[in-house]
């Protein structure tokens, strides 16, 4: 009977320790902080529903009662008993806006000429390149040469003719920060012109999807990534820019390892907005005019699960329909900016299309029971039916970061 006791003990004791090893796991998942809506005491984690509130009804009473904008410590258990982690509940209203689908066309202006590519300059004594030879590189941003500041191309060529070939300070950025160097034009021969061998680019243009306006400040979001340059890969500093309105005419259809795209035109007219911010996250601004969608709450994150949902999307016009995806994963914490769900395209009619995502279909809206669940934003290359996708909240708060600045 000792013998069998301690079998049990010994039992009950390895159970214990690898529930609790669980609990460390599991608590790696979470994020620090979740969003709860106002006024809902049950906060339940959809991805992995084994989570819950600990089990404890006087606090469970007392969080229904805090209202929007306050915040107090929340312990998730697993199976509402073990404790896994103490994160931060802040408290926020549930936020409704018009979900849309439809392509758009952004073209926006850098602030600054950015260095897109070298080339050799023939000169009566060989081959020089003074743009190297300064510690200039791909994606590095020319800010002012000699004092005058360089926001266009034009602005940067035309500083370096007036200079005739003498040294000039360049300011110039890389990544966040500002560095100086001397640089020297020589003479191209070939070309009858001052060069430095360095080719650089102020603007960029293409084709989006619009994820969401907010009917509230009449701020858009879109893309789910940043606008970057095609050569280099950074991504463009905004000086100025504006959506207008697309017509898809046709997709190139994707393959694995071979991404395919939408194709379409820019309308003529008015533009349909003015983009205020480029970031990780996305492209965001404010409407000027009516864009269309339907009205839907947009989903906590800890609301969204693993299953089916719908993406909205436009494959032909300009007129949004919606396709049938599964959400496979979902990452609550540690995840890209962007990366925070991998989608599956299961809808015959848009892989007959499409092939799956393709590159145009960036910001398609995520609808899931009801809500906006996030966006599209990356194909996988070598399986085009499946993506990356970001978190509608987290494209909520760019939006709101951006209408703050702009109000600034």
């Amino acid at each position: 009977m000792l013998k069998l006791l301690r079998c049990v003990c010994f039992i009950a004791s390895g159970c214990m320790a690898l529930a609790f090893a669980a609990a460390a796991y599991l608590g790696a998942l979470l994020p620090d902080t979740l969003r709860v809506a106002d006024g809902e005491s049950d906060v339940r984690i959809a991805s992995l529903p084994f989570l819950s509130r600990q089990t404890d009804a006087q606090s469970a009473e007392a969080a229904a009662s805090v209202s929007a904008g306050s915040s107090y410590n929340l312990s998730i258990a697993l199976g509402g008993v073990i404790p896994v982690k103490t994160v931060r509940a802040q408290v926020v209203s549930r936020r409704v806006v018009n979900v849309c689908g439809m392509p758009f066309g952004i073209k926006m202006f850098a602030d600054g000429a950015m260095i897109v590519g070298f080339s050799d300059i023939h000169t009566a004594t060989g081959t020089a390149n003074p743009a190297k030879a300064a510690g200039l590189a791909m994606g590095d941003v020319i800010k002012s040469v000699a004092g005058e500041p360089t926001k266009t191309n034009e602005d940067v060529a035309a500083a370096l003719q007036s200079l005739e070939g003498a040294p000039a300070e360049v300011v110039y950025a890389r990544g966040a920060q500002l560095y100086t160097t001397l640089l020297t034009a020589v003479y191209d021969e070939a070309a009858h012109a001052w060069r430095t061998g360095m080719w650089v680019r102020d603007s960029s243009a293409g084709i989006g999807t619009l994820t969401f306006v907010d009917p509230a400040t009449s701020m858009f979001a879109g893309l789910g990534h940043s606008i970057h340059d095609t050569d280099t890969g950074q991504t463009v500093s905004l000086r100025s820019g504006e959506i207008v309105r697309v017509d898809i005419t046709g997709v190139v259809k994707g393959a694995q390892g071979s991404p395919g795209e939408l194709q379409g035109h820019f309308q003529n007219g008015a533009p349909a907005g003015t983009i205020l911010a480029n970031d990780e996250s996305g492209v965001y601004g404010r409407v000027s005019t009516w864009l269309g969608g339907f009205e839907a709450e947009v989903a906590l994150s800890q609301e969204i699960e693993t299953g089916p949902a719908l993406v909205y999307t436009t494959i032909l016009g300009e007129e949004a329909e919606a396709y049938e995806v599964e959400i496979e994963k979902i990452a609550l914490a540690g995840a890209d900016p962007n990366r925070n769900m991998i989608i599956r395209v299961t809808d015959e009619r848009l892989l007959a299309a499409t092939g799956g995502i393709v590159q145009g279909m960036s910001g398609s809206p995520i609808v899931q029971n009801g809500r906006l669940a996030g966006a599209v934003t990356h194909v996988l290359v070598n399986d085009p039916t499946r993506g990356y996708a970001i978190f509608a909240e987290n494209m909520l708060d760019s939006a709101d970061a951006a209408a703050r600045d702009a109000a600034a």
